[in-house]
């Protein structure tokens, strides 16, 4: 069997470098677009060069929203995802073989707070707002591009858990004691575990009827009293186990103004349904909260996490 050439674009973030390592595990050879000098082709390079004849191009471009969203970080959030989308659809265009599929990233975000129903990809209802206009353009660009035969995928990703990335503000609330509800505590909270995200593109992959729109989350969301219960549980140490002083929505606003980020990615329900990836055949390696926490506990190192904001 040939061995499988994909294309990670944005492969240094906290999804990308486990992309990487899962897909070299599963035999593939990885060709990186980045920023950084270990990355294998920089965006000021021929883009074209590295895509013609892979087998697939996954896109996770973008700058953290973990931000204060000032005129100059909801510039660059944008310009991030859209530019570097743009990019990869003209070099697509301009390759003699270009990979049979392109999966770019996406969010759940794009979905209205939900509150009363799941939203699935065909009768979930799109919201307003700055994060939803970011991923309204960020897929406006991907089905835009200029590229024929090329089955493209936009991954609506729900929050992702793993040993960092999203998880680690939530973990070092609770081992500092302040793991009770965020707000009232009812916004719904739509997860999937990092090695589940890997899987979900592997699932992709190997089904070729799978374009447009995908959902990636379990069928398990919980709400957010659930979820710090959760981590309390499993990830909260000896004083998040005991402690969890919760914080009214007053003092998240006021927070994320010292650390430099907004209220909105804690407040905000998000209840997406993964139906297409369901309906496909495709099963969850962690389908509820306690499984997902408890495998990733087993990698986490006790104290304080390091958090990158701003």
């Amino acid at each position: 069997m040939t061995r499988q050439t994909i294309v990670i674009a944005g492969a240094g973030g906290f999804i990308g470098r486990r992309l990487v390592t899962r897909f070299r595990e599963d035999g593939a050879r990885i060709v990186t677009i980045g920023r950084g000098s270990d990355a294998t082709y920089t965006w000021d390079d021929d883009l074209t060069a590295a895509l013609d004849g892979a087998d697939a191009l996954i896109n996770l471009a973008g700058r953290s929203v973990s931000c204060r969203y000032t005129l100059r970080t909801a510039d660059e959030i944008l310009r991030s995802r859209t530019e570097t989308t743009k990019a990869l659809g003209l070099a697509l265009a301009d390759c003699q073989a270009p990979p049979p599929l392109w999966i770019n990233a996406s969010t759940g975000t794009i979905y209205r707070d939900a509150r009363d129903r799941p939203q699935d990809e065909e009768t979930g209802e799109l919201g307003s707002g700055f994060s939803v206009a970011v991923a309204r353009a960020w897929e406006d660009e991907l089905w835009a591009a200029p590229v024929d035969g090329v089955r493209r995928v936009a991954l609506r990703m729900a929050i992702v858990l793993g040993d960092g990335g999203a998880l680690s503000p939530s973990i070092n609330l609770a081992r500092m004691g302040f793991g009770g509800r965020q707000g009232d505590g009812g916004q719904m909270m739509s997860w999937v575990h990092v090695d589940d995200v890997h899987r979900a593109i592997a699932h992709i992959l190997i089904s070729p009827d799978l374009t447009g729109p995908i959902n990636v989350a379990t069928r398990t969301p919980v709400t957010n009293d659930a979820f710090m219960r959760a981590v309390r549980r499993h990830l909260g140490g000896p004083l998040g186990a005991r402690a969890r002083l919760p914080l009214p929505a007053w003092s998240l606003h006021l927070g994320a103004r010292v650390i430099r980020t907004e209220a909105e990615l804690v407040l905000k329900s998000r209840w997406v349904d993964p139906a297409v990836l369901v309906d496909s055949g495709f099963e969850f390696a962690h389908p509820d909260i306690d499984t997902a926490l408890r495998h990733i506990a087993a990698d986490t190192r006790p104290g304080l996490l390091p958090v990158t904001l701003g």
